[in-house]
């Protein structure tokens, strides 16, 4: 490396990470999954564990993970992307397995899996994209929807007679003791970006000392589903899905050792 290629470097303030494929994200704009793909990836290359790193994805926005990070992926049935890491960490131990969900597959086509796997204290990492809506499939009301917000299959806004309350799936899994760590974070802004990719580092981490599930929630917008420009869903996201869903942890390790 010449002068000039430190120079550079030492000015370079973005860059695609290595493992990122260059195949375009198919994503809507402003959507929080290329963030969150692009953290990963980045945290894969920066700890260098892309030989012995699978994911696994299911059906939904999801689904499409594997075409975007160039790491080992299987594909899972819908729901069931926890199950099916469980089965590869259990063949493959020396493996880091991680799911990528979306909480119309998480929470609720696959709330059994996703109970039981953290239940048993499964030694992988669960992240689980939540924008409140099924969005691949239209905008539909998903578990995770607010009350009185609009979507299509809730025109009128969900109400709890008629659909319950917003289920917030991650704080019952911090009350699980196979849970090992438990956070709820973001990827809206630069600060939201950096504690994210803190957990994500935090969870691989974790990984290797077989402890038991790490969960990440990641609170994210879906300007399609929700009918908004991505400026607009960000500031909708701050008002609205954060007090429902407040970004920090629930679970440390400090916790569970207690």
């Amino acid at each position: 490396m010449d002068i000039n290629d430190i120079i550079k470097e030492e000015n370079l303030v973005y860059k695609r990470p290595r493992l990122l494929t260059s195949k375009a994200f198919s994503y809507c704009p402003g959507c929080g999954h290329g963030t969150t793909h692009k953290i990963i990836a980045e945290v894969i290359d920066e700890m260098g564990i892309q030989d012995k790193t699978i994911g696994v994805a299911p059906v939904g926005c999801s689904v499409f993970a594997y075409d975007y990070m160039n790491v080992d992926m299987q594909e899972a049935a819908h729901g069931r992307a926890s199950a099916v890491a469980t089965g590869i960490k259990r063949v493959m131990p020396d493996r880091i397995v991680f799911s990528y969900q979306g909480d119309g597959d998480l929470a609720a086509i696959g709330t059994a899996e996703t109970i039981h796997t953290v239940n048993r204290g499964e030694n992988i990492l669960m992240v689980f994209v939540n924008n409140g809506v099924y969005g691949m499939t239209g905008g539909q009301m998903a578990p995770t929807t607010l009350l009185g917000m609009k979507t299509t299959t809730s025109p009128y806004g969900r109400e709890i007679a008629l659909s319950g309350h917003p289920l917030k799936i991650t704080n019952l899994l911090a009350q699980l003791p196979g849970s090992y760590y438990v956070t709820r974070q973001a990827a809206h802004s630069a600060a939201a970006v950096r504690k994210l990719k803190k957990a994500v580092q935090a969870s691989f981490h974790y990984q290797s000392l077989n402890k038991g599930t790490c969960f990440i929630e990641v609170v994210t917008n879906c300007p399609s589903g929700w009918k908004m420009t991505p400026i607009e869903s960000n500031k909708w996201l701050e008002e609205n899905m954060f007090p429902m869903y407040p970004l920090g942890d629930l679970k440390t390790p400090a916790q569970t050792m207690n």
